[in-house]
């Protein structure tokens, strides 16, 4: 299951907010076997970022957790694809957006753990 975080500097709409949950989920499925279906979205506004020691202009920090894709297939043209929907969406300029990648290699729901290493 993918998990997003934005944090981001700026106020988010509630029409920005439907946006981006419906850009991302889009955008989720260029990383492959990954889709809406799965994806949990977590939007953080208003944040104190600072970058180079200030925080006048907008910036979005965004960490990205992938279960099952030690080979980060499909990380690059999802990083592409998010920097545009967060300029296209909140204004923040592409050297501005930063995106973390973490992989995830066991989490549990519903009181099942699934274990990468014992999932394939």
């Amino acid at each position: 299951m993918p998990f997003v975080i934005s944090r981001v500097n700026v106020p988010i709409s509630d029409a920005q907010e439907k946006e981006l949950k419906q850009r991302l989920g889009k955008a989720i499925e260029l990383v492959p076997g990954k889709s809406e279906e799965y994806l949990l979205l977590d939007f953080e506004d208003n944040c104190r970022l600072y970058v180079r020691g200030d925080s006048s202009k907008p910036v979005a920090y965004i960490t990205a957790s992938i279960f099952g894709n030690e080979d980060h297939c499909g990380f690059s043209a999802f990083a592409a694809e998010v920097t545009d929907i967060f300029r296209d969406i909140l204004g923040i300029s592409p050297e501005s957006c930063y995106i973390k990648f973490d992989d995830i290699i066991s989490w549990a729901v519903n009181g099942q753990l699934i274990d990468r290493r014992n999932y394939w």
